[in-house]
């Protein structure tokens, strides 16, 4: 709801890409891994250790957080850090103060229905038409939404149920649905859900569930009411019927209320069917999807059921290449089609090369989506370009999967109609090599925290004959740019111990098959001798005790501190106090 729209008006989807060509991806405050939960689980008897932590506490900082939200993927193209951050305090798992929230002023929601895990899907399938808000309690934006939500309720009553899910509570559910941010609110149909993306007020909400549960189609009977129609519509699907009753009807009309996109119309009268481009030869129920694009007509020609035509308006109801812009961001990424072949160029140098990229997509219509980018639109075009590694003024063409796996697959040809149709075939097929951004490999790296890159991934962090702890930070992070001292404290602390190596990695700008970040910063431990395995991810408060007890626990291979000597310390500081009272003696 709001996470969502924010996200739509900036610059994505929840392009999750979680989550472009999006992560999915909030940062999540659900299960850590068993080995992290470890943490705190040290042996107090350990004399060593115990030592080691009392010669750390002396030169530990001020308590910092090791696991912060990131901002959804979209937002990463977003340079605005304080908007950001006011943003993502909403977001399950940030660092927004939840145990000390405020409490709301009273709202009157007696027409709100209370689901829980035990009566949501009995609650859902009984009811045809069931908005529902997924919320936590500490989330300013849910606070206020809670009457324009209140209102809506009452004022739908008899034409929908608006239902709340507190998600703090009601885990399983918030898993089931995926929610990442608050307040998230699905509608469902039937039974089926879909995202609602409109405005968080009471007039928004009522105007779209009454289009959603309304007639769903319009009545054309006169060729002057098809001709208005087609001169105020970008897009539209009509259906030539047999009779504007009956099962078609209804079969029409179900699918027109699963769609946000496009509206729906029926005829029964030839000479309207004949102006919306039917044939009126063709077998009845006929149905086709005009859109003002370069394909126009669109034929529908499975068994017209509800499930049939969705598909069908779902396939065809995007132009054949979408500009990438703020307003289209939504169609693309929330598009249940997640696959997409990307096209990036400059204004002036795509004018050769859409035609065939745009030839080529109308043979994966339904399978893939087709997206230009436009490089020199400094809003939306370059942060996208830098997001997926292109750099220049290209052309560049980039498959992705849009799914939370989100990888990418670079094309190197010359764009061609059979040269990205043979490519959109090999995306499809698995046949692909995926490609991972990278930065350039550090000239010099000696220092006490290694710099990581994508192409030195493998060499530093795989290395079977260490333990690695390893850093995935982002530049805008306000939490690792706190945190730094701290981590290059404990790197300093184990400086010389071959065993172990302290690294970090800008997870921005590089990219590996191993990694999967939700946030910034992302604390990824590797056990030497077990580099096969899935890293683990910690979690701790940050502080140079808690990451140094973790790595003396859980390293595979032991490993002692180096402390300066306590006894040359003691000489050191005796010798001092010596050449004081010398220097007082000189003095009188």
């Amino acid at each position: 709801m709001a996470t969502s729209t924010m996200v739509a008006s900036r610059v994505f989807i929840v392009l999750s890409i979680s989550s472009v060509l999006l992560i999915n991806n909030f940062c999540s405050s659900s299960a850590l891994s068993k080995e992290s939960s470890k943490l705190k689980d040290v042996d107090d008897d350990d004399d060593d250790l115990e030592n080691d932590l009392k010669f750390l506490a002396k030169d530990d900082d001020e308590q910092a957080p090791i696991s912060e939200t990131s901002p959804p993927f979209p937002e990463q193209f977003n340079e605005d850090d304080d908007e950001d951050e006011d943003e993502n305090e909403d977001f399950e798992g940030s660092d927004g103060d939840q145990e000390q929230y405020s409490l709301p002023p009273e709202v009157d929601e007696k027409d709100v229905v209370v689901l829980k895990q035990r009566n949501f899907s009995k609650f859902v399938k009984k009811n045809p038409f069931v908005m529902v808000e997924f919320y936590a309690p500490w989330c300013g934006h849910c606070q206020d939404f809670a009457p324009e939500y209140a209102a809506a309720a009452t004022e739908l009553k008899g034409k929908a149920v608006l239902a709340k899910v507190d998600a703090t509570e009601e885990n399983e559910l918030a898993e089931k649905y995926e929610i990442q941010g608050f307040p998230t609110v699905f509608f469902f149909v039937d039974g089926v859900h879909r995202l609602y993306h409109g405005q968080n007020n009471k007039d928004a909400i009522v105007a779209w569930v009454k289009k959603k549960t309304g007639p769903g189609i319009h009545n054309i009977t006169t060729t002057k009411d098809a001709e208005r129609t087609l001169n105020t519509e970008n897009k539209l699907v009509m259906g030539f019927l047999d009779s504007l009753v009956g099962p078609e009807s209804d079969a029409l009309a179900a699918a027109a209320r699963l769609e946000d996109d496009v509206n729906f119309y029926q005829t029964s009268n030839p000479e309207v069917a004949k102006l919306f481009l039917i044939d009126l030869n063709a077998k009845r129920p006929a149905l086709v999807l005009l859109k003002n694009e370069a394909e126009k007509l669109s034929h529908f020609n499975g068994q017209f059921t509800k499930s049939a035509i969705t598909e069908f308006v779902l396939a065809n109801k995007l132009p054949l290449v979408t500009r990438f812009t703020r307003e289209n961001a939504p169609m693309i990424f929330e598009n249940p089609i997640k696959k997409q072949v990307l096209l990036f160029a400059t204004s002036s140098g795509s004018g050769k090369i859409l035609p065939a990229f745009g030839e080529a997509a109308k043979f994966f219509k339904g399978k893939l989506i087709f997206v230009y980018v436009e490089i020199d639109d400094i809003d939306v075009g370059r942060p996208v370009s830098h997001y997926f590694g292109v750099n220049g003024d290209g052309p560049k063409v980039i498959a992705h999967t849009g799914s939370k796996d989100a990888k990418k697959y670079v094309f190197d040809d010359e764009v061609t109609f059979d040269s990205i149709k043979a490519f959109g075939k090999d995306f499809l097929e698995g046949k692909l090599k995926p490609f991972y951004k990278s930065d350039p490999i550090p000239e010099i790296n000696d220092g006490d925290v290694k710099i990581v890159v994508g192409n030195n991934f493998d060499e530093i962090i795989l290395d079977e004959s260490k333990d690695v702890l390893l850093e995935i930070y982002a530049p805008w992070c306000k939490h690792c740019l706190e945190l730094e001292p701290t981590y290059n404290k404990l790197a300093k602390h184990l400086r010389g111990i071959d065993s172990i190596v302290v690294a970090k990695m800008d997870g921005t700008t590089n990219e590996h098959a191993r990694i999967k970040v939700d946030g910034f910063p992302t604390f990824l431990f590797f056990p030497a001798g077990n580099k096969s395995s899935e890293p683990i991810t910690i979690d701790s408060d940050g502080t140079l005790v808690e990451m140094y007890k973790y790595l003396k626990k859980h390293a595979s291979i032991p490993f002692k501190l180096h402390k300066p000597d306590s006894s040359v310390d003691a000489h050191a500081t005796k010798r001092k106090k010596s050449s004081s009272n010398d220097d007082v003696k000189d003095e009188l």
